[in-house]
């Protein structure tokens, strides 16, 4: 298939790698005009080679930034929100500065994307609002991802929250629940543990192998198109069988 996500337009944060750049890339390719935007100066550039015309630096953890990319995009149809981080460690581990990055970046930096972007949207007629939570958290608890799994739960309500609000207005929203999916920050986190480490990933997941960033995408680009036009609050899952 394909123009599945013509003539709409498209805001995606954490677009440099991982989750978040197969999802720019896959959108752009299904006829999306995308605004993709990161940190990462560097990984953004490369980017345009995938048909995304549009990349900006943005810290979303900063409000008035987020505000000003906003105003200056406009209306956008789909919000892919996939800026995260994984923390290392049980309740022991967590500092409440750990507390504090972790629910800043994973769960405030959606609240403040969605309630800069929303008003346009409602005003436009509408849209798809898609969350990047995660299995671990969600449906199952997976060992030293205390206030990761934390996060990740209350990306899930605050999916569901904005569902039930605004279901009568045009709004979708839902999030994704990956498994262990191969991107350079999970691969750095397999080094981190050591010789084996990769492996170690692999064996938790029942396919025995890992998803790909792609096949997330996939799944994104169904949510925010008009295929799935019936679904909304929903937390999807895809982790090759981990939590059966």
């Amino acid at each position: 298939m394909s123009d599945r996500l013509k003539g709409k337009r498209a805001f995606v944060t954490a677009a440099a790698a991982g989750i978040g750049r197969a999802c720019a890339a896959a959108f752009a390719r299904e006829g999306a005009t995308v605004f993709a935007t990161d940190v990462d100066e560097k990984g953004l550039s490369t980017l345009k080679h995938e048909g995304v015309g549009d990349v900006a630096r943005l810290d979303v953890r900063d409000t008035a930034a987020v505000a000003a990319a906003a105003k200056r995009v406009g209306k956008v149809d789909i919000l892919l929100n996939a800026a995260g981080f994984v923390h290392h460690g049980t309740i022991l581990d967590c500092s409440d500065e750990d507390w504090e990055f972790s629910f800043d970046l994973n769960v405030k930096s959606m609240h403040r994307i969605i309630r800069a972007f929303l008003p346009a949207m409602l005003d436009g007629g509408g849209g798809a609002i898609v969350n990047i939570s995660s299995a671990a958290g969600v449906f199952k608890a997976a060992p030293n991802r205390y206030v990761y799994g934390a996060t990740k739960a209350a990306v899930a309500a605050l999916t569901r929250s904005v569902a039930a609000d605004f279901i009568s207005k045009g709004i979708r929203c839902n999030c994704i629940c990956p498994g262990t999916i191969e991107t350079p920050s999970m691969l750095q986190r397999a080094a981190t543990a050591g010789p084996g480490g990769r492996e170690m990933f692999v064996a938790r997941q029942p396919m025995g192998r890992l998803g790909t960033a792609e096949e997330i995408a996939a799944l994104a680009v169904y949510l925010a198109s008009d295929e799935s036009a019936f679904t909304t609050g929903g937390a999807h899952v895809i982790d090759g069988g981990w939590t059966l």
